[in-house]
């Protein structure tokens, strides 16, 4: 399960992004007055970093801290760090996208662009949605990530429109404008209350090698995508996704699953933390949504056999103390929870998830990226 954006501490090489210094959940702790996640504390996020609020455990499940092997600090980049694959050094348009890019873009909407700058999605959507609504433009923009995202209001774009207008997109932003992910973001409302819906759409570059989930998917293991997750593979070894749109509808599903899923991963991200909290600097929104995990991952534990393992972690940070309201590139914690599992400090790239996923489920290695944090099936490492 994958915390979005719930880094806990800059990389060594966080300077080169302008990052030195951020820790995302240690700032929000800071801003809040301490976090209140008694489960999580238990498992021992104390242990991995120190937060305001979480004492570390006496007992901790194995914990620590993960990097990612290859550039980077997107939704992307950290999910296939996790499956052992690092995406390569992506583009971006810090002043926004070159008259090339629009020009394309154009010719598939057959329309102008309002914007194209790199600024928070809710803000693009907030100063240009009235124009917008009076044009039919739509709304282009990115961030420091390799994004290329276009919000358009669902009265004056159908989704169905600006999805065919993004898969295209997909379609000819190669070469040196290879973007990570096209994002569709249709949204709604009368201006000043403008929302986004729950029809977000990625348009993710493939693995350019295989994953834990090719791997996976090879062995007859089946993988249940829940939230964005499949979409962030472009469905590459994915046998079911779950959309779910916000945390209440992923942990929802994720309900359903411990209770009815007989085998295979659960690959899950739960994205309030980023896309509701995070980029708009919402401490006590970020806070409250890390209370609703904290109880729901409550109840998973109680409801875990001998033959599950529970790994929490993130992808990357978004700190509010640092400026700005983009990704940070930080270490993601790690909490797993298993049978015969130690309690022992694990600190290790992103890919030690995906080879001890692929361990506990098929007792075998597969040689990519990672060591496992657990042995045989059903043992601790």
């Amino acid at each position: 399960m994958v915390l979005d954006a719930c880094g806990c501490g800059a990389l060594p090489d966080a300077a080169d992004y302008g990052d030195e210094g951020t820790n995302t959940l240690a700032h929000v702790a800071d801003a809040v007055g301490g976090l209140e996640v008694p489960t999580l504390a238990g498992l021992g996020l104390g242990n991995v970093t120190p937060i305001a609020g979480v004492a570390p455990a006496d007992r901790p499940a194995v914990h620590g801290k993960l990097w990612p092997r290859g550039p980077g600090k997107d939704t992307m980049t950290g999910h296939w760090e996790l499956m052992g694959a690092s995406a390569p050094r992506a583009p971006t348009y810090s002043g926004g996208f070159p008259p090339e890019v629009i020009e394309s873009f154009g010719a598939i909407t057959g329309r102008g662009v309002l914007c194209n700058e790199a600024v928070e999605g809710l803000r693009a959507i907030e100063e240009h949605g009235a124009r917008h609504l009076e044009t039919g433009d739509p709304i282009v923009y990115t961030s420091q990530d390799s994004v290329f995202q276009v919000a358009a209001h669902v009265d004056a774009v159908p989704p169905s429109e600006l999805y065919r207008w993004c898969g295209a997109a997909r379609a000819v932003l190669t070469g040196e404008h290879a973007v990570g992910r096209v994002i569709a973001r249709p949204f709604e409302g009368a201006a000043g209350e403008f929302r986004r819906t729950p029809g977000r759409r990625d348009y993710a570059l493939p693995p350019p090698v295989p994953t834990y989930l090719d791997l996976l998917a090879e062995a007859d293991m089946p993988v249940i995508a829940v939230g964005k997750v499949a979409q962030v593979f472009a469905g590459r070894g994915i046998a079911e996704e779950r959309p779910a749109h916000d945390n209440r509808s992923g942990i929802e599903e994720l309900d359903a699953l411990i209770d009815h899923a007989d085998e295979g991963l659960v690959f899950a991200n739960l994205v309030d933390t980023d896309q509701v909290h995070g980029h708009r600097k919402d401490v006590q929104g970020f806070h409250a949504a890390l209370r609703e995990i904290d109880a729901a991952v409550a109840g998973w534990l109680r409801r875990m056999g001998d033959g599950d393992l529970l790994v929490l972690t993130a992808d990357h940070g978004c700190d509010p103390a640092h400026p700005g309201t983009d990704h940070t590139r930080e270490h993601a914690p790690l909490l797993a929870v298993f049978a015969g599992g130690d309690g022992r400090r694990v600190d290790a790239p992103m890919g030690a998830v995906g080879a001890s996923a692929f361990r506990w489920l098929t007792g075998g290695d597969a040689r990519l990226a990672g060591e496992s944090f657990v042995g045989e099936v059903g043992a601790p490492a």
